[in-house]
């Protein structure tokens, strides 16, 4: 299968034989995501996270986000930690975010809280975000991230 919608209650109940999850907030990414062997792509979800914590069979995959950095960014990844401790972050790092400084925006409502659930990388830039060390409001939106920077990443993590 290239594309399905499918409801969170039948997706409850699938039991793929797959190795790998990739989490993407945005819609766009996750239709352009490149094809990744063994794996499916879960995309378009924003804050509805939390629609996933009863979704036993996650459990035992490799589980990858990638959302915008920005704080709100950092805010659903620890809230999908909470969920599933074995997720990873991708595209969410320091050296992303330096390699497309043409592209920053401004997050039009930042949040500053305290999350639990990040690496120390993942804190770091974070930190950088909601102390405005850069930009007011700095936001890097994922959707503007080089695809060869994307593939390339990607690639790496199989």
């Amino acid at each position: 299968m290239s594309d399905l919608q499918i409801p969170v209650s039948e997706f409850l109940n699938l039991h793929l034989d797959i190795d790998r999850v990739f989490i993407t907030e945005n819609e766009i990414n996750g239709l352009a995501f490149p094809d990744v062997t063994r794996s499916i792509i879960i995309f378009g979800m924003g804050f509805g996270l939390d629609r996933l914590v009863h979704i036993q069979w996650l459990e035992g995959k490799k589980i990858y986000y990638w959302g915008d950095i920005d704080t709100h960014g950092y805010v659903m990844l620890d809230q999908l930690r909470s969920y599933f401790p074995q997720t990873s972050s991708f595209l969410m790092d320091r050296e992303t975010l330096m390699a497309h400084q043409s592209l920053w925006g401004q997050e039009s409502k930042p949040t500053r809280r305290s999350l639990n659930h990040l690496n120390q990388g993942e804190l770091d830039v974070y930190e950088l975000l909601v102390e405005n060390v850069f930009s007011n409001a700095l936001r890097l939106e994922q959707e503007r991230i080089a695809y060869p920077w994307v593939m390339k990443v990607v690639n790496e993590l199989v």
